[in-house]
């Protein structure tokens, strides 16, 4: 982040802008939208500068700006459209210690102007450091209309009424009150009375919030997928908005991760698969004790929680603590993977069934049913597998595996640095010590992508 996004108080503050054409237009048509005092210095102004300044939105002087012209401001716009005029300009109000911005030239600016959407006292700016002007505005105009007209006049009152709301005590059951005005009795009162309907539906709204009996704890234990936060459901983006604690793995992704509150508390209880770990005793402790303070808790797992997540174990501590708790479902790895290289899990007329394993435990997996496991046609996902990949080998080609099944490693599956191995039985411990995969990985035995799956019965044909 090159910039760093902050709304400046300009009540009563000077902001200096030197032209008059097209650019300085652009600039003041935000500007004078501000309680500022705007200063305008142009020998040529547009009439609409001319008229601005007759209807006292701006103050406009005739002339090209001079030294000293900018002495007290908080803001300078160079905005002469000539690269000579404004690099004077700009040099002027750098030595008055004035922050500087130069139309169209990112360059030579110390601050950045955003694309706005208005609903003041609601302002949203989008910005991207000049890299994508028209990203920002397509995110504008799909913002503009999101966000109803009523937003604006709702905030202007809410915020009227922040100091009664302090008899609520501070965190959850304040933050309770607000979304239920904000999302249902304000817009409703809205859409009944208009504005002068608000605020009575706000005094009546905070008299049965005072009354009501404080929230218990919860956990939700929340799939968080596979990494994309474009994967995660809405049912999961609505428990992380609105958890108070949320108490997450090793493999949660950072983008998911910032999608919690701001204020929520972040716990890192990563398992690291042979390394360390935080034990499952510790995690239920924090699970319990959270709750019991009256925090709403998400248990954020990677994947689906249901699935080689110990999920039953963290349940069971809720119910032995009276801990009231719900599951979010998410998108599992193996389901993210497999979409990764075109094909499905299951196919007629080569398997109708296929096994989720894990690689983690050593100890059962030496019981599964490796002969069945072993005969043409079926698959496997094996979660967890990078470093059982040489005793996952040896059982199957004891069982009478065919060396040349194939098998693909996906590793961070559904994430920007997604790499897929393409290997075979025969093969695969050589080549995935060579491909030196950091990352989480799922094994697919049986499966390869669908580009490889396509040409093996052509090599096939020509080696015939």
């Amino acid at each position: 982040m090159q910039h760093f996004p902050i709304f400046l108080a300009v009540q009563g503050q000077r902001i200096t802008l030197s032209g008059g054409g097209e650019a300085a237009l652009a600039k003041l048509r935000l500007l004078t939208k501000t309680e500022a005092r705007i200063d305008v210095y142009a020998a040529a102004p547009a009439p609409e500068i001319e008229t601005w300044a007759s209807e006292g939105k701006l103050t406009l002087t005739r002339r090209a700006l001079a030294e000293g012209d900018v002495d007290g401001s908080a803001l300078f716009y160079a905005a002469d459209e000539d690269e000579v005029e404004d690099a004077r300009t700009a040099e002027l109000a750098r030595a008055a210690g004035v922050l500087v911005n130069v139309v169209d030239n990112l360059h030579d600016s110390q601050f950045i102007t955003p694309a706005i959407v208005d609903r003041d006292p609601v302002t949203v700016a989008i910005g991207t450091e000049g890299a994508a002007p028209v990203l920002a505005r397509a995110i504008k105009a799909d913002l503009e209309a999101r966000l109803p007209v009523t937003l604006g006049p709702l905030a202007r009152i809410g915020k009227g009424f922040r100091k009664l709301a302090e008899a609520l005590p501070f965190g959850r059951p304040r933050r309770d009150f607000w979304a239920d005005y904000y999302f249902n009795a304000g817009p409703r009162a809205m859409d009944e009375g208009g504005e002068t309907a608000v605020r009575p539906a706000l005094q009546s709204l905070l008299n049965d919030h005072l009354t009501r009996p404080q929230r218990d704890g919860h956990v939700a234990f929340v799939g968080a997928g596979p990494g994309d936060p474009e994967l995660l459901t809405l049912k999961a983006r609505r428990a992380l908005d609105e958890a108070d604690v949320v108490i997450y793995d090793r493999l949660i992704s950072k983008e998911i991760l910032e999608l919690a509150r701001r204020e929520a508390l972040m716990l890192d209880v990563g398992k690291e698969g042979f390394g360390p770990s935080t034990p499952q005793e510790v995690i239920n402790d924090l699970l319990v004790e959270h709750a019991r303070k009256g925090a709403q808790v998400v248990r954020l797992k990677s994947g689906d929680s249901t699935v080689f997540g110990r999920l039953d174990e963290e349940i069971d501590a809720c119910d032995t603590a009276g801990v009231t708790w719900h599951i979010v479902p998410g998108i599992t790895a193996a389901s993210a993977a497999v979409a990764g290289i075109g094909q499905s899990l299951t196919k007629r007329g080569r398997n109708a069934s296929v096994r989720f394993l894990t690689g983690h435990d050593m100890r059962g997996f030496a019981d599964h049913d490796w002969a069945t496991l072993a005969r043409p046609g079926e698959v496997a996902a094996i979660y967890m597998g990078k470093k059982s990949a040489r005793f996952i080998q040896g059982r199957l080609i004891m069982h009478g595996a065919d060396r040349a099944t194939p098998i693909t490693v996906i590793e961070n599956a559904s994430r920007p640095d997604q790499r897929i191995l393409s290997t075979t039985l025969d093969t695969l411990p050589t080549d995935l010590a060579e491909a030196e995969m950091t990352g989480p990985a799922l094994t697919f035995y049986g499966l390869a992508p669908r580009a490889a799956a396509l040409a093996l019965p052509e090599m096939q044909k020509e080696l015939a």
